[in-house]
């Protein structure tokens, strides 16, 4: 189905077409412009609110500024649709977040207009920061340079730094905050109520509006009525606000609230900013979801719904005759309440993804056990030891490609303490159309290498729920338990709790010949695999190591004695992965067969769907057979030619 868009935004392939149009033109176009998304993400999916609610932002940006020289950088990237269409890929926009297609975020060799690769949250600031003193560096003065970030996204500490900075560097910088009260789930901490005190000061308001009514008229008064009018400004906010204003202490002219959804304001103020030098924000406040109904009721539902029906509301979803597995987040969200009734101590934290974890049916059920901290992956660590170092069990459920964000925490903070927190690795390995900034490839082998961790996968809903009820046992230490987004495979779940001797694997099918090692739900695409294999007399043997580090040594000697050639697969990093642990094992003692390694290689995996993913890098199950193939046929070769010798 091909979306049309409006008379007015079919006629712009980029922002010198935009900068044709009257400022009047500019509401008709932010309406074609929000329809052109909601007709769009309806039929193809994607990320849906948040790029709604900056569509009059977006359009204003490229209106006044000049990009992309002017480098305008967007933070996360979920509300960088209109920026995509605006800039000359709007006919490539059905094809967003699909296999080979458009990625759904900023992407710096996509467009010239991206100027910086997000996907992950809160580097906007820092990243425009690098441009502007670059910029300053090579003496281009007339270089604009913006940053535009959610509320949500400034609750990390990433944001804090760049503003500190900021505010000593003196750059050339514009700070646009979009105050929605809302990163994926409601923003939570004292920033949100620190927003909410300014914007909802109606004598602040009102004062400022007439304020900016004299300023506008200063010039007439003398030839510098900047200096007269930041005074009265600075003097006006710390009388009427409770605090002293945060932006403005760390060096920023602060500018707002402003109506973010007002594109001809907007157009005014951001030309007015233009002329003004050094670091400064300017407060948009937004609604997220803007311009459709249900978005602006529902935002959380609505961030990403999937396809859905643009005139009643209807998400379209699949119906099935049978019970269906459910997703791995809700069994670990379902788990962690069990666990919590029988254990006292297990606590719940996340770094502001309740619902994408499914931490929030605990902080529904135990609100005073389950924490979200904000956009903090590196506190929510060292918050989990604080609580580990009072004899509590915490459950950190940090998605794979965030935890990077915090890794010095998982080594300083609790692994050499030895603390007892228990990392669950939500989104482990592809995770889909959101692309490479999303992958949780590295996982394995950066835990892999930690003094005391636990480094496990489970490959099915039961063995989930037994790696959660071991990890909380007594006298465990820093316990890793990764797995993927999507789907597992047993509808009837809910199985009696089992404690697992850690660094224990299981047999799923015995063999002869070539065995395959898996580690995780991969596992479950090598059962296929073995299914196919034995159809065609090669009866291949399927060992679910469970865990990387402790490796199950006792099962890798008893298959390294029985079989001729090894396989082994995991949704993970060849380098330092699984695969790279069987054979340091084989080295250290003496075993020397051949071993096929698959899994995710070294190299940039864009976005598609799992199984599409899993093709392209060769361990689904055609992929897994193939290797056996491989393998079977030298082994074969092999005794042809020892015996041919005899």
């Amino acid at each position: 189905m091909i979306v049309e868009p409006g008379e007015l935004l079919a006629a712009i392939d980029s922002p010198d077409d935009l900068k044709k149009l009257s400022e009047d033109q500019l509401v008709q176009v932010s309406q074609e412009l929000r329809q052109f998304i909601i007709d769009s993400v309806s039929i193809y999916g994607g990320h849906f609110g948040a790029s709604l609610g900056v569509v009059e932002l977006t359009v204003a940006l490229h209106y006044v500024f000049n990009t992309p020289y002017d480098q305008l950088v967007w933070d996360v990237g979920h509300q960088a649709y209109g920026h995509k269409i605006l800039t000359g890929r709007r006919n490539q926009f059905p094809t967003n977040r699909r296999y080979g297609g458009m990625s759904g975020f900023p992407k710096r060799k996509e467009s010239e207009y991206d100027a910086f690769g997000v996907g992950h949250s809160s580097t906007s600031i820092g990243a425009a920061l690098g441009m502007a003193v670059a910029s300053e560096y090579k003496n281009e003065q007339d270089r604009q340079h913006i940053a535009v970030i959610g509320d949500g996204a400034m609750t990390a500490g990433m944001a804090f730094e760049a503003l500190n900075h900021a505010g000593v560097a003196k750059s050339n910088l514009l700070v646009i905050l979009n105050d929605n009260c809302m990163s994926i789930d409601p923003n939570v901490g004292a920033l949100k109520e620190y927003l909410t005190d300014i914007t909802t000061s109606r004598t602040y308001n009102k004062v400022r509006d007439e304020l900016w009514n004299v300023l506008g008229k200063l010039s007439k008064f003398g030839p510098n009525p900047q200096q007269i009018a930041r005074k009265v400004e600075q003097a006006m906010k710390a009388t009427l606000l409770k605090q002293s204003n945060l932006f403005e202490a760390l060096n920023f002219r602060y500018f707002g609230p402003v109506d973010g959804h007002d594109v001809q304001h907007l157009t005014t103020i951001l030309r007015d900013l233009k002329s003004i030098p050094g670091p400064k924000i300017l407060h948009c406040v937004t609604v997220k979801g803007k311009g459709y109904a249900l978005a602006e009721k529902d935002q959380t539902l609505w961030h990403a719904p999937g396809l859905f029906d643009k005139i009643t509301g209807e998400i379209h979803k699949k119906t099935y005759d049978s019970p269906q597995p459910p997703k791995y987040q809700d069994v670990f969200g379902h788990t962690i309440v069990e666990l919590a009734e029988q254990n006292e101590k297990v606590m719940g934290v996340t770094p502001a993804m309740p619902s994408g974890c499914s931490l929030n049916i605990m902080m529904k059920a135990m609100p005073d056990r389950a924490f979200d901290v904000g956009i903090a992956e590196q506190h929510a660590v060292t918050f989990s030891a604080g609580l580990a170092t009072q004899g509590l069990v915490p459950f950190c459920n940090i998605y794979s490609s965030f935890m990077q964000r915090a890794y010095d925490q998982v080594v300083h903070d609790v692994a050499l303490q030895n603390l007892n927190v228990v990392f669950c690795l939500d989104r482990a390995g592809f995770a889909g159309a959101d692309g490479p900034t999303h992958h949780g490839c590295y996982d394995i082998a950066f835990m892999r290498c930690v003094p005391n961790m636990v480094v496990s996968a489970p490959m099915n809903e039961q063995e989930l729920r037994n790696l959660m009820y071991t990890a909380q046992q007594p006298d465990m230490g820093p316990f890793s338990i990764r797995y993927p987004r999507g789907e597992g495979v047993m509808p009837k779940w809910r199985t009696p709790f089992q404690k697992i001797t850690v660094g224990t694997g299981r047999v799923v099918r015995e063999g002869q010949g070539v065995a395959i090692l898996s580690f995780g739900h991969i596992g479950n695409y090598a059962v296929k695999a073995t299914a196919a294999l034995a159809a065609e007399g090669i009866p291949a043997g399927h060992y679910d190591m469970r865990f990387a580090k402790p490796l199950d040594e006792a099962m890798l000697a008893d298959v390294l004695s029985r079989y001729q050639a090894i396989v082994t697969v995991e949704d993970g990093c060849l380098q330092g992965g699984f695969g790279a642990a069987v054979l340091e094992f084989m080295v250290d003692h003496g075993h020397s067969v051949p071993v096929k390694r698959l899994g995710i290689p070294d190299r940039v995996v864009e976005h598609g769907s799992q199984d599409e993913l899993y093709k392209e890098c060769g361990f689904d199950a055609t992929g897994i057979a193939n290797a056996v193939r491989e393998l079977t046929s030298r082994v074969v070769a092999k005794a042809s030619v020892e015996r041919f010798a005899l």
